[in-house]
Order: C-alpha cells, then structure tokens, then sequence
C-alpha cells in the first residue's frame, strides 16, 4: 500500500479517535483491542513499515510514532472509568466479621529474663546497662584478667580492633566496672544484656548469648548474704522443692569463688543424659569481688567487701522448658516459638 494512501488512513483514524469519548470500562477496553491490542491497528500500521522507500522510513516512523501515542494518551484518559468499575466490584461490606489480630509471642529468652530481673527487683536490685563494643580495661584488665589470660585471645574473643583494643564484650561484667568507677557506694545491680564469645555453634554452645550478672557492694558483705540472695532466686524461679549446692571455684574476678548447681529438673535428681548423671545442673557462677578489683576501681577494700554473680539466661530457659538444642533460640522457627504463646 503506498505511503500516501496509510497517512491518509492514519489522519482518519486520529479522527476517530478525537471522537472517543466512552461511558462504560466495557467499551473502553474494546477501544484498546481495536488501537493498542497485538493485532491492533498501530501495530497493524508498523507492519506497513517495509514497504515505505527507505530515504521516506524517517518520515513515516515519525508519523507512526505520532499515532501510537495519540492512541495510548486518549485510552489512559479514560483509564479511570475502568478503576472504578473495579472498585464498585469490591465495595466494602460492613457486615462481615472482623479479621482476627493474631497475638504473637515473647521470645523464651525474653521471657525468663524479665521473670529473673522481676526476682532481682524484688531484692532491691537496680538494673546497669552499659556498650556492647566494650575496650579492654573495663572487659580485662579492672576485672584483674592478666594480659596473658586465655579470654584476651582472639580465638576467644571478637576484636574490632587492635592498639587501642576494642571487643565485643565477653560479658556484662564489664558494666559492674562502669559502674564501680563512679563510686556511688553502696551498689546493688543487676546487668541483663546479649554477649559474644568466639566458640563453635553447637547445641550446647553458641558465638552469642544472654546473660544476668549481679553485683552488691557496701560494708560488711559476706559469703553467707550472697548464699542467701541466691537461695531465693532459685526457689523463685523454679519452686521450692529444688536442691541447691555450691562447689568450690575459680574465677580472676572473685575470691574465694563458687559454682552453684540445682537439682536436675528432668530426672529430679536420679540421674540421665542432661546432668551427666549426676542428677545435679550448674547454673550460676559466683563469689566474693577480688580485693584488687575494688582497688582498680578506686573503692577502699579494707572498708568494703561484695559479692558477684553470673547466670546464663539460656542456661536457665533450657533448663524450664527442657530445651536440649542452644540454637533453636535464634533459629527464628515460628512453630518453636508458637509453643511460648501461653507463658507471656
């Protein structure tokens, strides 16, 4: 067909076109197949392309080009008509029943660490929070860790950098020296808070982990107040018929120093795979501050004495829900954490 002839049908359809004017979505949608569809007219018209002379291509592709946008500018004028079509399709019906919220769960380890910190609270316990990035005299050197202990290694510990050192903190003990430096005395803290350790992930161990360090300093502090404190929390946290023992330890920060163990929850002190068969389960570490500690935090040691603490929180979450796999607290499974919906 010669190129005069299409331009002459092209001008006729603009016509048509200018024209358009639809009332319906229906006959909107008729105008783009007949214009704008794969066997429309504009593409109907590019497929007249090959026979137009070459030194006339430019031209004529102007005018094509002209066209096609004439097209789809009218059709998105009108492209409203088809929207609200659609929403008179979907209007609202306010009789229909709401959609339930579904409730969502505290994480198990959220979930013991507030009941410990309430049980602290309770006893008088004030909560210290302190840099997860922590440099090394407030995680080492005030703690009286020597320069060559096995902790400052960086197969243990993470370092973010060297000369000044500076870590992620190996535990909340570092917030006990914050606030020891500020000699307020007396002191009486708890230290909730996430810490990092360099080890292999294992069911029973992981690079990160919770826990709740205490910390009472004033005149006059025995072995026997920090027995007692913790003889509460136990009963607190699992119930009164639970045994408790301490055995002797060692600890650069405490001094003397003891591990506390419970009577294991699983075979109640019979004896299975959990406690090793010795029907007992350590919890905490613990003991007295180190003399030299006080003195590196500028606080008299012939004058004041304290006690320390350190517990697990995952330790302590395994050990009430009979969790036997670390990982599954950071595993984000939504069907473990379902199984807590009722413990909030």
């Amino acid at each position: 067909m010669p190129m005069e002839q299409i331009v002459q049908q092209i001008e006729a359809y603009k016509q048509e076109i200018a024209a358009f004017e639809p009332k319906t979505a229906e006959e909107l949608e008729q105008y783009r197949i007949r214009f704008l569809g794969t066997k429309g007219l504009v593409k109907t018209l590019f497929g007249e392309m090959k026979s137009v002379p070459n030194e006339r291509k430019k031209e004529f592709g102007q005018v094509l080009n002209a066209f096609k946008q004439l097209a789809e500018s009218r059709y998105e004028a009108f492209q409203q008509l088809k929207d609200d079509d659609a929403a008179a399709g979907h209007e609202l019906d306010l009789t229909l029943p709401g959609e339930p919220h579904r409730l969502g769960t505290r994480h198990p380890i959220s979930i013991l660490r507030n009941k410990a910190i309430r049980i602290f609270e309770r006893l008088g316990f004030s909560i210290a929070e302190g840099p997860e990035i922590e440099d090394d005299w407030h995680n080492f050197t005030a703690l009286n860790l020597a320069e060559n202990h096995p902790a400052r290694d960086m197969q243990d510990t993470f370092y973010v950098n060297h000369h000044p050192d500076w870590l992620l903190r190996t535990h909340t003990s570092s917030v006990q020296a914050r606030v020891m430096e500020q000699g307020k005395l007396p002191i009486r803290i708890i230290c909730p808070g996430r810490v990092y350790r360099n080890e292999t992930i294992s069911a029973r161990a992981h690079c990160f982990f919770h826990q709740i360090e205490g910390l009472y300093i004033a005149e006059n502090v025995s072995f026997a107040d920090l027995k007692q404190t913790l003889y509460y929390f136990v009963q607190e946290m699992f119930g009164k018929d639970f045994k408790v023992r301490f055995r002797p330890s060692y600890f650069p920060f405490t001094e003397p120093s003891a591990e506390m163990d419970i009577s294991c929850l699983i075979c109640g002190g019979e004896g299975c795979n959990v406690c090793k068969h010795t029907g007992w389960v350590e919890i905490l570490g613990c003991g007295m501050v180190h003399p030299q500690i006080l003195e590196n935090c500028g606080i008299d040691s012939t004058k004041y004495t304290g006690y320390a603490f350190g517990i697990g929180i995952e330790r302590l979450t395994m050990l009430k829900y009979q969790i036997k796999d670390l990982r599954l607290f950071s595993e984000n499974d939504v069907r473990f954490l379902k199984q807590f919906q009722g413990t909030i």
